[in-house]
């Protein structure tokens, strides 16, 4: 158990990382990572999304510490991304300007549901599985 535990943490530091990075990713490719044209200033609602993401990211890196302590913020990291992915790929599907989302946040946000609540999964207590 001890080699799961060392992967989640090594999880949450990366996707909190990537979390505070949303606003160069949306720099360097803007089709896969915002809604709008322009720069990323441009859109008030992008700048509200970068700043509540960057701040989950805080939360998650700072997780990384305990993360058995932290579980309840990890699963909203974890439901929330799906939620968010799937809101999005019906959005991108109904609006072709909109299809590099489909190779961008779309698989990335459901990459962090899949790693952190399978990880999640395999790292409960003993007393949990029983």
């Amino acid at each position: 158990m001890p080699q799961r535990s060392t992967l989640l943490r090594a999880a949450l530091i990366l996707f909190g990382i990537t979390f505070c990075l949303l606003y160069p990713l949306a720099i360097f490719w803007p089709s896969g990572w915002t809604w709008h044209e322009g720069p990323p200033t441009s859109s008030h609602y992008f700048m509200m999304i970068v700043g509540i993401y960057a701040t989950l990211g805080v939360f998650l890196l700072l997780a990384a510490r305990d993360p058995a302590a932290n579980r309840s913020l990890i699963w909203f990291t974890v439901w929330s991304s799906l939620v968010h992915a799937a809101i999005m790929a019906v959005q991108a599907l109904g609006h072709p300007a909109h299809a590099g989302h489909l190779l961008g946040d779309v698989p990335g946000l459901l990459l962090v549901a899949i790693v952190l609540g399978g990880l999640l999964l395999a790292d409960r207590p003993a007393a949990a599985t029983a």
